[in-house]
């Protein structure tokens, strides 16, 4: 059977706004791609909470997207890699610049095409936050509204990456919408929608 690795962050993970919690298999995307794409794949769930992409997270290796990547890739054989993270690196506490996100996706994708060489790539890029980020009781402390400012730019620098490494590019800014609750993340009628979009996408690879 064909194996799909999807890898990223909090969004990935399946992080429910509402409740703090995870939504059970059957409601977060990953799990009901699973069964979207029945006999034909096998999905490989690597989604954390408070993932970066590139820069070096405060809780450590598991935290961070371009160090524990290899270790999901090594000794595996995916036919296709998703890679769905960048988010938290927009934390204030980063300060990241423009071209440090730039960087930090094409890293990853590297180190993707480097460790399994003959996987397909696609690049989803996370959404612009949500202005609700500066009043939710959790976020409002790691994001502010220079994170917002910087989200704005990230699907475009997404898009140039995956042209330039001849990924496949799959942008759901106007598929899904954040939830009300937090401004990052997805409801579970969301989570239906991005399963369906990322399955159709998958049947053009």
């Amino acid at each position: 059977m064909k194996k799909i690795l999807c890898f990223g962050d909090s969004n990935t993970y399946g992080y429910n706004p509402e409740t703090g919690g995870r939504f059970g298999k059957n409601e977060r995307w990953t799990g009901i791609l699973q069964t979207l794409c029945s006999s034909k794949y096998n999905i490989t769930e690597a989604g954390c909470n408070n993932r970066t992409c590139f820069r070096d997270n405060f809780e450590g290796k598991k935290y961070t997207g371009y160090k524990i990547l290899p270790e999901y890739l090594t000794g595996e054989n995916y036919d296709i890699v998703i890679l769905w993270i960048g988010s938290n690196d927009l934390q204030r506490f980063y300060n990241v610049s423009i071209p440090e996100i730039q960087y930090g996706i094409e890293n990853l994708i590297e180190i993707t095409y480097k460790l399994s060489p003959d996987s397909k790539i696609l690049i989803i890029p996370p959404l612009k936050i949500r202005e609700e980020v500066l009043t939710s009781k959790i976020f409002s402390f790691l994001f502010d509204k220079t994170s917002i400012e910087k989200s704005m730019y990230i699907n475009n620098i997404y898009k140039t990456a995956a042209k330039k490494y001849n990924c496949s590019f799959l942008s759901l800014e106007t598929a899904i919408t954040p939830s009300k609750y937090d401004g990052l993340h997805f409801d579970n009628r969301e989570q239906v929608k991005i399963a369906d979009a990322v399955y159709k996408q998958i049947a053009k690879m």
